[in-house]
């Protein structure tokens, strides 16, 4: 017959030690604190994919504004740029802005929250 400590190796999360409360139960994290503080909050990643793509297809990246909001639940991401960029960044039939809001899209799972890109005159 085996004993119940045979197979313990130090730091084994299914093991319960003398310190242990039982209460701890309902400490686990699901993730409901961070929905309370918003979305907008945790699309850093999505932001900066964002940034990042459109000041390197820019002439002129100072003219480049991402403003970040909520709207039912998801991450809007308002892309603004010079007047002479918007063609770029839309591309021929709107290829260049579709690859960009699948990117976004990708960007904003990682950390996540679903995203929207919007691109304003």
């Amino acid at each position: 017959m085996s004993d119940v400590h045979d197979d313990y190796v130090a730091g084994d999360v299914n093991t319960i030690g003398d310190n242990d409360d039982v209460d701890d139960v309902n400490e686990i994290d699901d993730g409901y604190e961070a929905d309370r503080t918003g979305n907008a909050d945790r699309a850093a990643t999505a932001t900066a994919v964002l940034e990042f793509i459109a000041t390197s297809l820019a002439e002129d990246p100072s003219a480049v504004a991402v403003e970040v909001s909520e709207r039912q639940g998801k991450v809007v991401l308002s892309l603004s740029v010079g007047s002479n960029d918007m063609g770029r960044v839309i591309g021929r039939r709107g290829r260049t802005a579709q690859a960009i809001r699948a990117l976004v899209g990708a960007a904003g799972a990682r950390d996540g929250v679903t995203t929207s890109v919007d691109i304003v005159d």
